[in-house]
């Protein structure tokens, strides 16, 4: 049974087909229409005008305001979140201080300290009852498995003095980091999050872009924390 929505339409003379009814359906959902949608119904008013009793002009001049109107706070909010995210980026020369020093973001890949070990964090997208970070060699071999317990969704951290479970030195690495969560029983989706020094920075489509070994090319909008 056609809704009310596609009553109106219909009487418009604008069809939905079956290609675009998931999508205007999910529109209804949001009571929103965008800038396409204002012009559509528009264009189907102007076709569908009773010639003896066209529509006022007063009228057409008012909805022609609301559609411009609408264009413009539309390309207001596209120009303010394009000046949000740059805002909330490093500039170039702010990453370029980085060289050098070490940057905590989501990487496998860590190497030791001066004084040994890492240091690093885990990202859990919700809760979990048990959270364990494992420690591997390049090779793959288990050095260390660190227990976390129960954490809230969130970030939660980590400190490993660079010893074995069986007590001896791990060595500089490089470390292998993993994450394994779960929620009684169910596995929680977890991301490590590992300190990597910069070696280099390039600028790439307006952003700049760190190098960091073991890792790769990192945005700097994804850097945690400069130490």
């Amino acid at each position: 049974m056609a809704s009310s929505f596609d009553t109106t339409l219909a009487n418009l003379g604008v069809n939905r087909t079956a290609t675009n009814t998931a999508e205007m359906t999910t529109r209804a959902a949001q009571q929103t229409l965008n800038q396409t949608d204002f012009l559509q119904l528009m264009t189907a008013q102007l076709k569908n005008q009773d010639p003896f009793e066209p529509v006022d002009n007063t009228q057409m001049v008012a909805q022609m305001a609301q559609f411009s109107s609408l264009a413009g706070i539309t390309e207001m909010s596209s120009t303010l979140k394009a000046i949000a995210d740059r805002l909330g980026a490093p500039d170039m020369n702010q990453a370029l201080g980085w060289v050098g020093r070490t940057v905590l973001t989501e990487g496998d890949v860590a190497f030791a300290r001066a004084s040994g070990g890492i240091e690093g964090g885990v990202v859990l997208d919700a809760a979990a009852t048990d959270v364990s970070v494992t420690i591997t060699s390049a090779e793959g071999a288990v050095l260390k498995t660190i227990a976390l317990g129960p954490q809230t969704a969130g970030t939660a951290s980590f400190d490993w003095d660079g010893t074995t479970d069986a007590g001896e030195a791990a060595g500089n690495g490089p470390f292998r980091v993993a994450v394994t969560a779960r929620n009684a029983g169910e596995a929680v989706a977890a991301r490590p999050l590992v300190w990597a020094p910069v070696t280099a920075v390039a600028l790439e489509g307006g952003e700049p872009v760190l190098t960091l070994p073991g890792i790769g090319q990192v945005k700097s909008s994804a850097v945690r924390s400069v130490g």
